[in-house]
């Protein structure tokens, strides 16, 4: 079995801008998301796709791997595509968003762990429990609810389910990591965006608008995605342990 993990790293963040370059105890996040990958004996090769070539020599300087990529691109995954093609030899990759400087090996080994197991789902995705009503009713939280073979059913910035009985259901905090069934990946990049995917902003939702499933893997560890000024600063004093 061989992975791929690639890391789309845009140098134009709309709302954090330079996001890569950004510095986080001392080094730049970029930095933090590669090393932290490469940790990962599951992987077979870890590579920064990117459009910057300021990112791509420091990511040199460390001693990874590059690709470089059109700017022009539009998502993520439409990037980790570009680099997939490019491996033919793989047989899942995964997409690691570049602001998940503190990923943890152990996350990265549960999100291929199906695959390790001998199954071919078309997509994973991992995903941990929701400890409070406010992470429950944040919309910067992405919530997913699962069906009886641990599959997703939806993913809502909204809060689901609704509870019109006081009952207790499994609903949980959607990371944004994913890895594919290479075949899979380059499939999905043709297909043309969806209702549901433009009105939540959440592209995992084309996969299942087209009728396809996504395995959620669980795990009880968090880690602090960067998105905005305040968790850049949250970052700073986040205690990471490998």
């Amino acid at each position: 079995m061989k992975i791929l993990c690639v890391i789309p790293s845009r140098i134009a963040s709309t709302r954090l801008a330079r996001k890569p370059l950004l510095n986080i105890q001392g080094k730049p996040m970029v930095q933090w998301t590669y090393e932290n990958a490469s940790r990962c004996k599951a992987l077979t090769e870890v590579v920064v796709a990117t459009d910057s070539d300021e990112v791509a020599t420091l990511v040199k300087n460390c001693n990874g791997k590059v690709v470089m990529t059109d700017p022009n691109i539009q998502t993520g995954s439409d990037r980790v595509a570009v680099v997939a093609e490019q491996y033919p030899d793989m047989d899942v990759i995964i997409n690691l968003q570049g602001d998940e400087p503190f990923i943890k090996a152990s996350m990265l080994e549960a999100l291929v762990k199906p695959y390790l197991d001998g199954e071919k789902p078309e997509m994973t995705t991992l995903a941990y429990p929701i400890l409070t009503q406010e992470e429950f009713n944040d919309p910067g939280a992405v919530k997913v609810v699962l069906d009886q073979n641990q599959n997703a059913l939806y993913f809502s910035r909204s809060a689901i389910p609704y509870f019109r009985v006081q009952t207790e259901a499994p609903v949980y905090h959607h990371m944004g990591l994913y890895a594919f069934r290479r075949d899979f990946l380059l499939k999905y990049t043709t297909f043309a965006q969806t209702p549901l995917e433009k009105a939540e902003a959440l592209e995992q939702l084309r996969v299942l608008e087209n009728g396809y499933k996504i395995r959620v893997c669980l795990t009880e560890e968090r880690t602090l995605e960067i998105n905005t000024p305040e968790e850049l600063a949250l970052a700073q004093n986040f205690k990471y342990q490998a």
